[in-house]
């Protein structure tokens, strides 16, 4: 499937339909173009569940698949398995899909394309480096990895951050989504791991960001995860729903180390139901939590993370007195989560995993995260350790 037949691209301008997303108990309801989607989503889900179950350990040439105990070894086998006993979970998948689009869908109004910028033009050259030695064929072939990062800072034109990061990306042939606001950058790119180290520079030599090495969370992939190259300038660099000159970054909670995170967990996991002044929470969506999280979290039943703000609201005598330890995929949506928190004053402390589930699997890859992570790209799901939370993906 081309960029430009995308599902994405094809049902961009629908009115979003709430009630779709909770069931698809009548898909004869469906419009024509919704139901066609719908059937992409299954079929994504369908072919995504069978390759879960291949297994990995076996000569390359004669795959073999695992399921229920028993081992196919035939594509029309594993198929057939899959359809007549795992009917279920492949419909919640394709649901999940379905809402997972819904969720970008929603966001994508607020975007200001480069080209749509009606200031003057501005030489980004200076911020693009040279790389006239290398050939197009080392850019664009070879190993490769995402790259997930961001940064709040001042960015006082993030049009002409957002024209040379499109430049940039374009120049290393990656692929992803990168946001760009008034309170910072946000970014998912894919490329050769030459392309990506390049790239990484690049962000790291720009004089408006400060950034480390370690603020990029990297992970098997390439370009090849995403469709397409999408930059644009944004209200938010994380789609909370709320001002961020009302609620800043700058009052988030505290940030603690992979290993101060695993020491509070571990505390929290040995004292059992007699801790009952601290709250484990998951800023994720429900379909990300529901394949992997924290022993013992709270795990809210959100679909994206723009309700989170009334979650909060809705429940402040959860969080009211308690020590409070958040966490997400990377720890971008701990930053704005923490800060609107800590706002409601009801809080004894609020603190956030650094770098989130990312950073927190590189160091401790069977701790107390089970399952797999959730990540916005055609992957679906990267696993660090056997534990199946849901059959789900």
């Amino acid at each position: 499937m081309a960029a430009d037949d995308t599902p994405c691209s094809e049902f961009i301008n629908w009115e979003v339909d709430s009630s779709i997303c909770n069931g698809f108990k009548q898909e004869k309801q469906l419009s024509a173009p919704q139901r066609r989607y719908y059937s992409f989503c299954r079929r994504k889900s369908f072919a995504a569940f069978v390759a879960s179950k291949k297994d990995g350990s076996h000569e390359e040439g004669s795959p073999l698949w695992c399921c229920c105990g028993q081992t196919f070894i035939e594509h029309a086998a594993i198929h057939k398995h899959v359809a007549r006993v795992h009917n279920a979970e492949i419909q919640q998948l394709a649901q999940d899909e379905y809402e997972h689009l819904f969720s970008q869908l929603e966001e994508e109004p607020e975007a200001t394309q480069v080209n749509e910028h009606s200031g003057e033009t501005v030489d980004v050259s200076v911020w693009i480096p040279d790389i006239s030695h290398i050939s197009e064929e080392q850019l664009k072939n070879g190993p490769g990895r995402v790259l997930l990062y961001y940064h709040y800072c001042c960015v006082e034109e993030p049009h002409v951050i957002c024209a040379w990061q499109k430049a940039l990306c374009e120049k290393l042939h990656l692929t992803g989504k990168v946001r760009v606001a008034t309170e910072g950058i946000n970014g998912t790119v894919g490329g050769t791991n030459l392309a990506t180290d390049i790239y990484i520079e690049a962000m790291r030599s720009h004089p408006l960001f400060e950034m480390d090495e370690e603020d990029f969370k990297t992970s098997d992939g390439g370009a090849e995860c995403f469709t397409e190259l999408k930059v644009g300038v944004y209200k938010e660099i994380v789609p909370m729903g709320v001002d961020p000159d009302l609620i800043s970054y700058e009052l988030a909670g505290v940030h603690l180390e992979p290993d101060e995170f695993h020491k509070e967990v571990e505390a929290l996991l040995t004292k059992g139901d007699s801790c009952n002044d601290t709250v484990l929470l998951d800023c994720r969506n429900y379909y990300e939590s529901k394949i992997g999280q924290f022993t013992q979290c709270l795990a809210p039943n959100i679909r994206k993370f723009s309700y989170f703000p009334d979650y909060v609201d809705q429940n402040l005598e959860l969080f009211r007195d308690k020590k409070v330890l958040m966490y997400c995929t990377g720890g971008i949506r701990c930053e704005r989560g923490s800060a609107y928190l800590r706002s409601k004053d009801v809080c004894k402390e609020v603190y956030q995993l650094k770098g989130g589930i990312h950073k927190y699997l590189e160091r401790f890859p069977e701790g107390f995260y089970r399952g797999k992570l959730f990540v916005f790209d055609e992957r679906y799901a990267i696993s660090s350790n056997s534990d199946i939370i849901s059959d789900s993906v």
